[in-house]
């Protein structure tokens, strides 16, 4: 019963969501604890979903439509 998650799935570290929308680790950090931007931890490692990125940004531009 194995079910490999899709290629297209990823998870992104911190700078490169931050060069991904241009903003300084702190506003990445400062998303993250808003809760605004969903993450992962796992250990000592801090992921972002590429799905949750996609889906911020998404949510960011019908804000500003």
């Amino acid at each position: 019963m194995s079910s490999a998650l899709p290629t297209t799935h990823r998870a992104l570290k911190v700078p490169e969501v931050m060069q991904a929308l241009g903003l300084s680790r702190f506003k990445v950090y400062d998303l993250i604890r808003s809760r605004e931007l969903p993450s992962i931890t796992i250990g000592r490692a801090r992921r972002i979903p590429a799905d949750s990125l996609h889906a911020f940004m998404q949510t960011k531009l019908e804000e500003a439509a």
